[in-house]
């Protein structure tokens, strides 16, 4: 089965701005769902793994040239 990715491109946004933009795709994805939220706030290297550990998703967090890319898989089990 295909999964769909949904990118988030938060670039200039600052916190808590990339996080909220976050959750609230993952409020309306099904569990496995694939969220990559591409981001230039240092804080973000804080709050999205914070986020991620508090709500039980597993997440990849890739640094380059200033921009942080977090590919983010939903919780849970269809």
């Amino acid at each position: 089965m295909a999964t769909n990715v949904v990118e988030i491109d938060a670039r200039g946004l600052k916190c808590p701005l990339p996080v909220l933009k976050l959750e609230r795709q993952l409020a309306h994805a099904h569990p496995g769902a694939v969220v990559v939220v591409v981001t230039t706030d240092p804080m973000a290297k804080i709050d999205i793994p914070l986020h991620c550990r508090q709500n039980g998703h597993a997440y990849i967090q890739d640094d380059a040239d200033g921009i942080v890319r977090f590919t983010v898989t939903k919780a849970g089990s269809d």
